[in-house]
């Protein structure tokens, strides 16, 4: 089973080359899909399980039969005591994989990414049930890091 990835050793400032370039290691990505929660880091280039194999549209009525799935960016990151969530934010998209058509905005994926990169906690787009199953994968995955995270993102998730 992977696990959600911590912050590198290496060195962060940039000369040269690839100077301004976003670090993901600190970022994984949290599928929720039903009653189910997984890690698939494919999501953090548009190849997820569910993404794989759709043609996404922007215009959420040409995708009337699909199932609503959600991409969690968790940022991870250290403090004295040791890791913890950092920044979490979740995005919705519509898949329907009989017709291969899905629909997301990739604009709102790209800027939830940034803005757990950021330590955002934004998950009020959640329902309840997404919020419980979030909160119940990010306990599972590792109570010390649940523990050591902010009371935003426990209040966010309660």
């Amino acid at each position: 089973m992977p696990s959600l990835n911590i912050i590198s050793a290496k060195e962060t400032k940039h000369r040269g080359f690839g100077q301004g370039s976003i670090d993901l290691s600190q970022l994984s990505s949290v599928i929720l899909d039903g009653d189910e929660a997984y890690l698939d880091l494919g999501a953090l280039h548009a190849k997820s399980k569910v993404e794989k194999g759709i043609k996404f549209v922007t215009n959420r009525d040409e995708v009337p039969g699909g199932r609503t799935c959600w991409i969690v960016w968790v940022a991870v990151d250290f403090a004295e005591e040791g890791k913890y969530y950092a920044g979490v934010t979740s995005c919705e998209m519509t898949v329907d994989p009989e017709n291969r058509r899905g629909w997301k905005i990739l604009a709102d994926h790209v800027n939830r990414m940034d803005a757990a990169l950021k330590r955002r906690v934004m998950v009020d787009n959640l329902g309840d049930k997404e919020k419980a199953l979030l909160r119940s994968f990010l306990i599972d995955n590792d109570q010390e890091m649940w523990e050591r995270s902010s009371d935003a993102l426990k209040a966010a998730l309660s």
